[in-house]
């Protein structure tokens, strides 16, 4: 019953509540983190709660006084719009404490690549990575390159809650669009791919020094002063899963080794979740595919200043702002359509 629900985030949130002033918390710098996230984010439910309760007093009330009194038409009107209202926020509850994903806490790596369209997927691909970069400043993250070139681009984006905005972009982009490089004014069809991993801590996956492969090498680059003169690029591969992460973008081969141990671990660790939950979470490949042009999750014309999710059957007519960073709609509408999926297999009373 709805009321049990109530009943629990209301004891949770006092408890959350009490916690935030409670000096032992406050001295502990990671239990008062936790504990202000878990508040935060029960935040919205527990002020639903309350209203609830309002409403449930209100429809008791004039229950009440319709029992006693005789009928009224201002406290009949009273009774049906609070449980008019109380229905509202049944719902809304449910929808609010709709369990979240592990994960969308964490950091993220982001990795795109040129699919289908020759070097105008490549451009594409260009293009994506400056769009979710401006995407990431707007929402106030930290975005840090770790690797680019042959269109491909990894980088990592840092922030409380990076995952659970930027895993809606996982998949095949598509664009039509006439290239700079088109003489006719022909439109071309061009896909790029977008794979989006939770970065693993430590604890999180280990990996077995023996199962790496690591091998050194000079950087590659346009010739001149920019090409390394040391063996300072990387590449590492993870025998068992035959994964392979190569780095080159910075001239230590110690960072390189870094970054791209990050990325293995993130890959990994995406790997073992999408074996762990097969239903509910796709793997890296499927979550790419093959950068094929009939595989996409968006569209994005040129022509028409035109935006389609085809997830969600969302279109946008305003490219130019999308382009520079303004996926708040999209990520609102995915987000709203995973809870609803999430709700629908959830037990909550």
């Amino acid at each position: 019953m709805i009321e049990g629900l109530v009943a629990q985030i209301e004891a949770r949130f006092a408890e959350l509540s009490q916690a935030m002033s409670d000096p032992e918390v406050i001295g502990d710098r990671n239990r008062y983190a936790e504990v202000g996230r878990e508040y935060s984010r029960l935040e919205p439910a527990a002020k639903l709660a309350e209203e609830w309760r309002h409403a449930a007093d209100d429809a008791a009330g004039a229950q009440e006084l319709l029992a006693e009194d005789g009928d009224d038409p201002e406290i009949r009107e009273l009774l049906t719009s609070s449980r008019e209202r109380l229905a509202e926020l049944e719902e809304e509850i449910r929808f609010a404490m709709v369990e979240r994903d592990p994960n969308d806490d964490k950091d993220v790596i982001i990795e795109i690549q040129g699919g289908a369209g020759g070097d105008e997927a490549g451009l594409w691909a260009g293009d994506l990575f400056r769009m979710l970069s401006r995407y990431a400043e707007r929402r106030g993250f930290k975005v840090e390159p770790l690797d680019a070139g042959d269109g491909k681009y990894t980088f990592e984006v840092k922030g409380d809650g990076a995952y659970s905005v930027f895993k809606y972009e996982g998949g095949t982009h598509r664009v039509q669009r006439v290239p700079a490089t088109e003489s006719q004014g022909r439109i071309h069809t061009s896909t790029a791919t977008v794979a989006v991993l939770p970065e693993a801590e430590d604890v999180d996956v280990e990996v077995d020094p023996n199962d790496l492969q690591v091998d050194v090498y000079r950087s590659s680059g346009p010739g001149g002063q920019s090409v390394n003169t040391t063996d300072s690029a990387v590449r590492i591969t993870h025998k068992p899963s035959g994964i392979v992460v190569a780095m080159q973008d910075e001239k230590s081969q110690l960072q390189n080794r870094e970054k791209a141990m990050r990325v293995l671990r993130a890959r990994l660790y995406e790997r073992a979740v999408a074996e762990q939950q097969a239903a509910a979470a796709a793997d890296r490949r499927a979550q790419v595919g093959t950068g094929d042009r009939a595989e996409k999750i968006r569209t994005y014309n040129y022509g028409e200043r035109r935006v389609t999710d085809h997830r969600i059957k969302l279109t946008a007519h305003n490219l130019d702002e999308v382009l520079e960073g303004d996926l708040g709609q999209f990520t609102g509408a995915l987000d709203d359509e995973d809870k609803r999926r999430r709700l629908e297999s959830q037990d909550l009373g």
